[in-house]
């Protein structure tokens, strides 16, 4: 019982660890150096609530791509389960559904992994967005990161 209370807290880190989310590079033009950094911080905030108040999600991507993830794992973990069973002689139900098992762990654990290693970029409409209203502020945006 222990072992999976660790396990559950492992992921809860690797999961929040994976909503951190990327920022807006600004370029030290004439109007950033002239509100200073603190402004511009806060110009920042500004546009990403604008942003997500419009229906931009910041993060929809991580999260989408961790539940195909699982999804296809165990798709394709039901299917080589049933084979193997039909080969082996087996139940094909029981071999589809410990395949399944198998392949949605290693679908999520892969997807996880892919979240908290990949790149942490947000979707594109939302740093579209962002850009924009920057860019209306006066701001010019070299990137994200």
């Amino acid at each position: 019982m222990k072992r999976m209370q660790i396990g559950s807290m492992v992921a809860v880190v690797l999961m929040l660890s994976a909503c951190a989310g990327a920022r807006p590079v600004l370029y030290p033009n004439a109007h950033m150096q002239s509100v200073g950094k603190e402004a511009a911080e806060q110009d920042i905030e500004t546009c990403k609530e604008l942003a997500e108040s419009a229906g931009a999600e910041e993060g929809s991507g991580k999260a989408g791509r961790v539940a195909t993830g699982t999804a296809v794992g165990a798709g394709a973990g039901a299917a080589s389960g049933a084979l193997g069973a039909v080969i082996s002689g087996a139940s094909a139900g029981l071999g589809s559904m410990v395949g399944a098992a198998s392949g949605a762990v290693w679908g999520l654990l892969t997807g996880l992994f892919h979240a908290v290693a990949g790149p942490s970029q947000p979707n594109q409409a939302y740093t579209g967005f962002v850009n924009r209203c920057l860019q209306e502020k006066g701001y010019e945006v070299t990137g994200w990161q």
